[in-house]
């Protein structure tokens, strides 16, 4: 199967809110996602990118990074904020291409990392490991390079 990557369309929005309700109460976790209304106003802002994973017209996963300035980072960090796939899809492949899609966003708007939390699930984490991402404290932290900057012309 492959999976096409593209940026969330309002339309979009309650599948993927859906789908990350479900995966908030499969993994026991308390409280609400009661992000339909802010995945809805993150479509429409510059510092975040909101995408969604589909098959066949079928949205079977999504994920949104946020923006935020670091002077320690010397600009701006990406954060994963939230990362979803359907149950009965792979979520190896659904990462995958979600996770490049992510750090070409974050290039493109100019970030010198990107971080999320530690997940739970260890498969999660080796899936995240192998992307590039790395410990960092708390966090997992992987740089990228700015889209024009020296260094990734190289």
């Amino acid at each position: 199967m492959e999976y096409q990557v593209r940026a969330a369309r309002i339309t979009d929005i309650d599948r993927l809110a859906a789908l990350g309700q479900a995966s908030v109460t499969a993994a026991g976790r308390s409280g609400a996602l009661g992000g339909a209304d802010l995945l809805r106003q993150l479509t429409y802002l510059p510092h975040a990118s909101v995408l969604v994973a589909e098959v066949r017209r079928e949205i079977v996963g999504g994920a949104v990074l946020v923006l935020r300035p670091s002077v320690v980072a010397g600009g701006y960090v990406g954060t994963v904020d939230f990362l979803v796939v359907a149950p009965e899809h792979d979520p190896e492949r659904v990462t995958d291409a979600l996770m490049e899609e992510l750090l070409r966003s974050a290039s493109n708007k100019g970030c010198s990392a990107v971080e999320t939390t530690q997940p739970d699930d260890p498969a999660d984490l080796a899936r995240l490991e192998r992307n590039g991402f790395a410990p960092a404290g708390t966090l997992l932290r992987r740089p990228v390079s700015a889209a024009g900057s020296a260094s990734r012309r190289a």
